[in-house]
């Protein structure tokens, strides 16, 4: 059985949803962040960089959301979460994924994370006064260029749907208004009407 390791309001919810669409066979480990569990010698002997997620599979801990919603398709080919038999086809999902790990969240981080660029309380404050920009900017560009609709790839149902349904819902968070990315919030209530989405957004709260 997969054993995915997360914790309730970061990126491990795209992983998690991923899970449940694909209709895995897995355990959800849900990771106390205020208690600092990630930091604890029985979590960094899974995962030494001490974040979420991880994914424990019968060969061995992967990491990074790109890396395990990768794995999630590929092993449930019957879920048809990406178009397999097309590799140019997984690369652009591939890089439509590698922009909101690299990019958005990076962006996204700057607002709550600032400690990890920075010493200075002056520098970490301009990080995130700029944040609205960076962040807006980046879902702008996601608008404007990438997503194609009703999903992220076109007609189909992809693993990058919910990658951009966990960090789109950051949005109002990061000071951005979700109102000037019609498609992106549209395609959040999509998300949010799916059975799938249903269960493990519940499951994260209860």
């Amino acid at each position: 059985m997969l054993k995915l390791f997360y914790a309730p309001g970061t990126c491990a919810l795209a992983c998690h949803i991923a899970l449940e669409e694909a209709g895995a066979d897995y355990e959800a480990v849900r990771l106390n962040f205020r208690e600092a569990e990630q930091t604890k010698p029985e979590y960094l002997a899974i995962n030494p960089k001490g974040r979420v997620p991880a994914l424990v599979t019968g060969q061995g801990v992967l990491t990074e959301n790109v890396a395990i919603l990768a794995y999630i398709a590929q092993s449930f080919p019957a879920a048809k979460l990406a178009p397999l038999d097309d590799p140019f086809a997984f690369a652009r999902i591939q890089a439509f994924n590698g922009y909101l790990a690299s990019t958005v969240h990076v962006n996204h981080a700057h607002r709550v994370r600032g400690t990890r660029w920075a010493d200075d309380p002056i520098a970490i404050a301009d990080m995130k006064r700029k944040v609205p920009e960076t962040v807006g900017a980046s879902f702008a560009l996601i608008e404007r260029e990438m997503f194609k609709g009703p999903w992220v790839m076109g007609e189909t149902y992809t693993i990058a749907d919910p990658y951009l349904f966990t960090l789109g819902n950051w949005m109002e968070g990061d000071g951005v208004d979700p109102a000037k990315t019609p498609k992106i919030l549209e395609h959040r209530q999509r998300m949010a009407d799916r059975p799938a989405v249903q269960r493990v957004v519940a499951a994260e709260k209860a």
